[in-house]
């Protein structure tokens, strides 16, 4: 049998399909403009729109345009593009194909967008077992709901097409959904179709049996007979198969029972429908095939960018379908499609099982690791199916360990955890970026950190080193947690035993707490003494960040109510609070001494200078009567000098600038002296001892790792340290003197040396 003949591709096919494959290389590389380019587009390009072009440009200066304003900021940001495979260029080629086949003639058009709309639909169906559907792709993943919700309005209310909303007022339609879907959907479905926010009823979750996340089918039912008796229409349920914040599954079979008894539409939404494509499916799963609607999300799923979302539905009227927009007569429409035809087809049955299967293997690899990790309490529906991972750091109080404790945290201890875990999915979301976990907040649990590979996988290539690399971080991580968790009473316990501290409460600080240095003077009015505690504590913190130490301090977080505040970071096992306290108290006195001498320096100068002119005009008082009147006088006074020399000692004066009066030198060079003579033969004043490289605040023998130069702490949050400026004061900074005592001396003149007339004035002048 002769085969038949191959035809020759279309040149323009196949040089449009060369041109965007060199043009996503370009684009992906980075390497499209040279050194000279990049300094000339830093000058030019930035953020500003420029006039069009009078005579165009070529496709070489576009692409290094798009490829700028892609790429501009990489350097400073360190931002990664999302991995974009062979399969991704597939779908990106299907929008250029898009374009060029809408060029065809009408009947060619028609065929070949029917062609390619009935592919793809028989695909989809067989891959997620639903029998008999039509399919409705979409760019917004809500806007089947919205459809298939207004074919269920045209399927109930036989003259809507007619007589439009004025039916709906006889009988009011009601649309269910769970408490855990996405937030805002209902509200979206009444914003576009224009019904009242009173018909969307929010159904609970369970509360006594069951799981927590799943829609309370009993309760459901109360609601609708109340619905019905009270003249309304119940018209749609909406369901998850996979909630958006813990993977959950409602009970398909119960809900469906209930739809067909009381006549209503079924939809269904959420990442675990993605598991129908695997030979093996829970029942539960299974059951959502039965459901009238369900809207697929293969792009995320199967690591496509840019194709549409895809809404499964069973009707019989096709006119119908037509009137809810869920059909179209528009050839160009249905090029929708097209991106997913190709992709589907280059990724083949096979391709498509391994790359779900592959995000479940993650998922599983994950929770048995979990399962080894103390104070890791994990959150899923079904450990042999779950595709969705939800995981939380929580510690038991009635066992505490021993160095610590976690007594006063009954109340409000839920509020600290949730602050733990928001810092721990941040620090594990940044370390293993490829793991693709993020935080999200759950009614029941609180603040938990989620890994989904089915969302996130294929989009960031991760692997199974990915997840172990997690797993490793977070092992690292949980000491850290527990020792904060209990150390946190013990540092607010320090705190409040210290009067020029005062501790701040703020339990969203993931953390040991914050404090305040309060001044200690009283006699400055509200102004000046904000200002003098807002100039300590932004010194304070400047000094603390300084120092040789594992630990992390900020002004705390950036919708904080506490202002002026320093707050302190995670601790590790060794950590000495008491000590910490007392050096934040130290350094904190310090700088409020220094800034009282600055601010009495100008009174006390003022002062001083005046006794000093005092006290010289005094001494040269004396020193006339002393030395008589012809040793004044200059020839005379030389000449009687050296026959008869004077022998007066020198007299010296200090200027205490602390208490602004004029001592005698005598005692501060005998102190002086008698200090310098048992420096040497003392011993050294005692320190508290150190090993080489241990760092402050760590107590000896706490740990294996107490003298190590390097700390998971500091490891954990050089990110903070890096993106958490110090809000310095407004008020320039001032040099302030160190020493408490700043001590002039004043010398009068000895007797052999003549001191010519004007010289003291000139002395005093110099002094001011």
């Amino acid at each position: 049998m002769d085969k038949p003949p191959v035809k020759m591709m279309d040149p323009t096919l196949a040089e449009m399909g060369n041109h965007l494959s060199d043009a996503m290389k370009i684009l992906e590389s980075g390497k499209l403009e040279s050194e000279q380019g990049k300094e000339r587009r830093k000058l030019s390009w930035k953020d500003f729109p420029g006039p069009l072009q009078g005579d165009g440009q070529d496709v070489v200066s576009i692409l290094q345009l798009v490829q700028n304003l892609m790429h501009g900021d990489d350097e400073k940001q360190g931002h990664r593009m999302q991995y974009v495979g062979e399969q991704g260029h597939m779908a990106l080629l299907g929008h250029s194909l898009a374009a060029y086949i809408s060029v065809l003639e009408r009947e060619r058009l028609r065929k070949l967008t029917t062609r390619i709309l009935s592919d793809t639909t028989l695909w989809l169906c067989r891959l997620f077992r639903y029998e008999n559907g039509s399919a409705y792709y979409h760019e917004d993943d809500r806007e089947g709901l919205v459809k298939v919700c207004r074919l269920a309005i045209n399927t109930h209310y036989e003259d809507y097409a007619t007589e439009g909303f004025t039916l709906l007022s006889s009988k009011h339609p009601v649309i269910y959904q769970s408490a855990a879907c996405r937030p805002g959907l209902g509200q979206h479905l009444c914003s576009q179709l224009g019904l009242p926010l009173s018909s969307l009823c929010i159904v609970p979750c369970n509360t006594m049996f069951g799981s927590l996340h799943r829609m309370d089918v009993a309760l459901l039912d109360k609601l609708i007979r109340d619905d019905r008796e009270s003249g309304k229409l119940p018209l749609l349920l909406i369901a998850n198969a996979g909630t958006p914040g813990a993977g959950h599954t409602d009970k398909f079979s119960r809900l469906k029972e209930l739809c067909v008894q009381y006549n209503m539409w079924l939809h269904v939404e959420g990442v675990n429908l993605a598991t129908l494509v695997l030979g093996q499916v829970s029942s539960t799963v299974t059951a959502a095939t039965k459901c009238d609607s369900m809207t697929l999300t293969p792009g995320p799923w199967l690591g496509l960018p840019a194709v549409p979302a895809v809404t499964l539905y069973r009707h019989e009227d096709p006119a119908l379908s037509l009137a809810a927009g869920l059909t179209s007569s528009q050839p160009v429409e249905k090029l929708r499609a097209l991106p997913l035809w190709l992709s589907l087809q280059y990724l083949g049955h096979d391709g498509i099982l391994q790359r779900i299967k592959h995000a479940s293997q993650l998922s599983q690899q994950l929770l048995e690791n979990l399962k080894t990790l103390a104070s890791i309490k994990t959150s899923v529906e079904d450990e042999l199916n779950s595709p969705v991972v939800v995981f939380r750091f929580s510690q038991d109080n009635s066992t505490p360990s021993s160095g610590g404790s976690v007594e006063g945290y009954l109340e409000g201890e839920r509020d600290i955890l949730d602050a733990l875990n928001r810092w721990l999915g941040e620090q594990l979301a940044q370390q293993v970026p490829l793991s693709g976990v993020d935080v999200v907040e759950l009614e029941d649990e609180g603040t938990c950190v989620r890994f989904s590979p089915l969302m996130t996988a294929a989009a960031l290539g991760t692997q199974e080193n990915d997840v172990a690399a997690l797993v490793e971080k977070l092992g690292e991580m949980i000491p850290v947690l527990s020792c904060t968790l209990r150390f946190r009473q013990d540092f607010k316990d320090e705190v409040l035993q210290q009067a020029s501290l005062l501790y701040i409460e703020d339990q969203s600080w993931p953390g040991l707490g914050g404090v305040r240095y309060e001044a200690r003077t009283t006699d400055l009015d509200e102004d000046k003494r904000h200002h003098s505690v807002e100039k300590i504590n932004s010194d304070l913190l400047k000094k603390l960040m300084e120092l040789d130490t594992d630990l992390y301090f900020s002004d705390g977080p950036e919708f904080c109510e506490e202002k002026n505040c320093i707050f302190i970071g995670m601790a590790t096992e060794d950590l000495d609070v008491a000590e910490l306290v007392e050096t934040i108290v130290s350094i904190g006195r310090d700088i409020e001494e220094s800034g009282k001498l600055f601010e009495n320096m100008t009174e006390v100068v003022r002062r001083g200078i005046q006794e000093a002119e005092q006290q010289l005009q005094k001494a040269n008082e004396e020193k006339l009567m002393e030395e008589g009147v012809l040793r004044q006088i200059p020839l005379v006074g030389s000449v009687l000098n050296w026959f008869s020399p004077l022998q007066a000692s020198v007299k010296g004066k200090t200027f205490n600038l602390a208490e602004g009066c004029l001592d005698s030198t005598e005692p501060v060079y005998s102190i002086k002296a008698q200090m310098n003579k048992e420096a040497s033969l003392d011993s050294p004043k005692s320190v508290t001892k150190r090993f080489p490289g241990q760092k402050l605040f760590r107590r000896q023998g706490a740990g294996s790792d107490s003298v190590s130069d390097t700390s998971s702490v500091s490891q954990l949050e050089e990110s903070f340290r890096e993106t958490a400026p110090v809000q310095a004061s407004d008020a320039e900074e001032a040099e302030v003197p160190q020493e408490h005592h700043v001590h002039i001396v004043v010398e009068t003149a000895s007797s052999d040396q003549r001191v010519p007339e004007g010289q003291e004035t000139e002395s005093v002048d110099a002094l001011r």
